[in-house]
């Protein structure tokens, strides 16, 4: 059962984000609070799993709790949670160690489909806030490593295929649906991919994609082989 510590100042958000998560099988939400100072103390007495944090609350913010969270070097993945697609706290989060950004707005499927990636160790945005994010980060870094090319032949046709569908943005089981593979099989082949390009997490990736200009065109059909 994966625990969790919800954070925010609104009572009645708290209660909609617990009754979304607990309508599962296996997510449990451990506490609630209604600052991020709170939170990390919750964390740390429940010891949970992943906490999701609202970025704007009086007293101690998110940002506030993830540093706690943090310092005391919690186990907990922290998912930061914003009304905003675009929110000066992005960069300043994930340098501070966020796990990743969630529209308030997002659909339960997606909130609970979060809560587990961030679980497993996977780094997740909600779609509006993962291109934005790249999209600034490209701003300031548009030229490709040294070495990238020599890196992208090391991939297979069908490896090409499942960075382009991350470039889009899909999530693993959109990936599934698209490229008519298990969700296992396309976290094996993301796992892959993020190895064989020599980088840390999918966003990583994305921005690789689209400094060496990644395209459509450029991902040939997958070789009818085992690689599923």
């Amino acid at each position: 059962m994966i625990s969790v510590v919800v954070a925010d100042d609104l009572p009645l958000v708290r209660n909609g984000i617990r009754s979304i998560l607990e309508a599962t099988d296996d997510i449990t939400v451990a506490a609630e609070a209604e600052n991020g100072l709170r939170a990390a103390e919750l964390a740390a007495h429940h010891d949970a799993d992943v906490v999701l944090m609202d970025v704007e609350m009086p007293d101690h913010d998110g940002l506030a709790g993830l540093h706690r969270i943090r310092t005391d070097q919690l186990r907990a993945a922290v998912l930061m949670l914003t009304l905003y697609d675009l929110d000066d706290y992005v960069a300043g989060a994930l340098r501070a160690g966020a796990d990743g950004f969630l529209l308030k707005t997002s659909p339960p499927e997606e909130i609970t489909a979060a809560v587990r990636d961030a679980y497993a160790g996977r780094l997740v945005f909600s779609r509006p806030v993962g291109q934005r994010l790249v999209d600034a980060y490209l701003q300031g870094s548009t030229a490709a490593p040294a070495g990238a090319n020599d890196l992208v032949e090391r991939l297979s046709a069908r490896e090409l295929e499942v960075w382009h569908a991350l470039g889009d943005g899909l999530s693993n089981a959109e990936i599934s649906a698209r490229l008519h593979l298990s969700e296992a099989t396309v976290k094996t082949y993301v796992t892959r991919l993020l190895t064989k390009l020599e980088v840390r997490d999918r966003v990583q990736a994305v921005v690789l994609g689209h400094q060496i200009g990644l395209s459509r065109s450029a991902v040939p059909h997958p070789r009818p082989s085992s690689e599923g």
